[in-house]
Formats: C-alpha cells, sequence, structure tokens
C-alpha cells in the first residue's frame, strides 16, 4: 500500500500468529493519540524525558508518528502520518538521535509498504518481519458464522488482553491504549467477542470510506478449530458490505501459515507487494 491515508494493518490470527498490522488509516490510521510529529526543521522532536503521551511538532511538511512501543517509554513506534510526504533519511536520522537524547533504546517502525522503506533503511533500520498482505473484493462474502459472538465491551478488555497474549508473538502483544488505538484506527469499527467464562475470541474491524481492514482476530489456544476465526472474520466482512465497503484488506506474518490458510479459504487474495516492520538500535549513526 503506497497510500498512507490507509490505516496501517496490525496482525490478526486464528491459529498461529497473525495487525491485522493494515492497521492504522494507521491514516491503521495512523490518525491515533499521542502522536509527535518530526519534520526536517531543526527543533526538538519530544518535550518529555523519552517517549510518553506526546506532543506535536508541526514545522515543515514530511511528519512522523511516534508513540511508546506497548507502553515502554524506551522503545518508539515511528511511522509516516497519513497524507503527508514521506521523510527523508535524514528527517529520519535526526529522529532517532533526539529520541536517543531522551533515552529511547531501540526504534520500531509500523508496517510499511515499498515506497515507505527506502528512508528508513537509508538511515539503518533493518529489517524486523516481514507480512503478506491480502484483499477481498467483498462480491463472495463467506458464510460462515461464530455462535454467540456480540459486541465487545470496555469490561471485557481485561480478558480480551489477556486472550492476546496467548495467541500472539510477544513482538505484536498488545497493551490497553494499543487496543484502544486499533478500535479507534478507523472512523467506523465493528469489535466483537466470542464469550464464555472468559473471551475465546475476538476480532475487530475497521471501515474506512469504501476500504475495509481486519484489523485484529485472535483465537484462545483452547478454541482454536472450531470456526470461530472464521466466524468472526466472516461477520466483519458482511459489516463492510452492508456499510458500502469495496475492499478489505488485512495481514499476516509470514511463516504463519494457520492464519494464511484461514484468509484463502475466506476468500482474500495475495496483493503482489507485502509489508514490512523495520527496526534499528538507537546510539551511534549509520
Amino acid at each position: 500500500m503506497a497510500r498512507r491515508d490507509d490505516p496501517a494493518p496490525t496482525p490478526a490470527r486464528d491459529a498461529p500468529a497473525h495487525r491485522a498490522p493494515v492497521v492504522a488509516p494507521p491514516g491503521p490510521s495512523d490518525a491515533r493519540p499521542g502522536r509527535i510529529v518530526a519534520s526536517s526543521a531543526p527543533a526538538p522532536l519530544l518535550r518529555s524525558p523519552a517517549v510518553t503521551g506526546g506532543s506535536l511538532l508541526r514545522p515543515g511538511a514530511a511528519r512522523l508518528r511516534i508513540v511508546p512501543w506497548r507502553g515502554d517509554a524506551a522503545v518508539a513506534l515511528v511511522a509516516p502520518l497519513p497524507g503527508a510526504p514521506l521523510p527523508t533519511a535524514e528527517v529520519v536520522r535526526r529522529c532517532v538521535d533526539d529520541l536517543g537524547d531522551r533515552g529511547v533504546r531501540r526504534v520500531v517502525t509500523g508496517a510499511l509498504a515499498p515506497p515507505e522503506r527506502e528512508p528508513f533503511e537509508r538511515a539503518g533500520f533493518e529489517l524486523r518481519e516481514r507480512l503478506h498482505l491480502l484483499a477481498h473484493d467483498l462480491v463472495d462474502v463467506p458464510r460462515a458464522s461464530a455462535p454467540g459472538h456480540r459486541r465487545g465491551r470496555r469490561g471485557d478488555r481485561v480478558d480480551v488482553l489477556a486472550l492476546d497474549r496467548l495467541a500472539f508473538d510477544e513482538f505484536w502483544w498488545l497493551d490497553a491504549p494499543g487496543l484502544d488505538d486499533a478500535i479507534r484506527a478507523t472512523p467506523a469499527a465493528r469489535f466483537r467477542v466470542v464469550a464464555g467464562e472468559a473471551i475465546h475470541a475476538y476480532a475487530i474491524t475497521g471501515r474506512s470510506g469504501r476500504r475495509g481492514y481486519l484489523q485484529r482476530l485472535a483465537v484462545h489456544p483452547r478454541h482454536r478449530h472450531q470456526g470461530l476465526g472464521a466466524g468472526l472474520a466472516a461477520d466483519g466482512l458482511r459489516w463492510l458490505r452492508r456499510h458500502g465497503a469495496a475492499q478489505a484488506l488485512v495481514n499476516t506474518q509470514h511463516g504463519n501459515s494457520g492464519a494464511l490458510a484461514l484468509y484463502e479459504r475466506l476468500g482474500f487474495r495475495h496483493l503482489p507487494h507485502g509489508l514490512v516492520v523495520l527496526s534499528r538500535d538507537v546510539g551511534g549513526s549509520r
């Protein structure tokens, strides 16, 4: 995806770990709270000792969104802002240097499309994860269903986060602000859970204009292979079509054969380019 007015995906998952990041329109959707914007102008990027709640700086055209990674002020998540020109490598380097001066030890990017990779790679970032990117045209929507699914409530969030840690590798875990971020990443969202005594599965689907995003999909290990992931994903696709979306996007990690097979069964097709997540340690110029 070359446009940053589309949400940046977050992994989703039904068996092995899968934002969807497409998750923000990260513009999954990058219009999220706690943003700090960097530009080529010689001004400080942060007003706090490390990456905390964030503040805004708006000089120049190129902008970066910067927030803590999973609540850790020593690790920063950096991504281009939607609708803004891509940063140069020099802007990225200056951002990293400024973060290092404020105690950040590592910087991780959001999910980047091919045109977005170059300035980060020139600034010393290296590959952390490869992601398949898949699309559904919403013409032939599967009829699978997840029995007993309902709207997710604020009171479900502790159990949802506990399930998330069982379903995903540590790198992809959500914390409470990350969950809020996934739900608020798009102008409209559908948050559904399958619940018994605890949460068995959950899904977050987002919509921005005529494009939809399967933002997050997770099933408790004890409840896999019961059709819950397929049912929740299909529910999200039907919701998107009812509200006028013409396409749905999802991503999953390379090597996550279970999630990939699920999306292919649901009618998703591979797009010719994937996404990558890059990272670099802070300290020393490269």
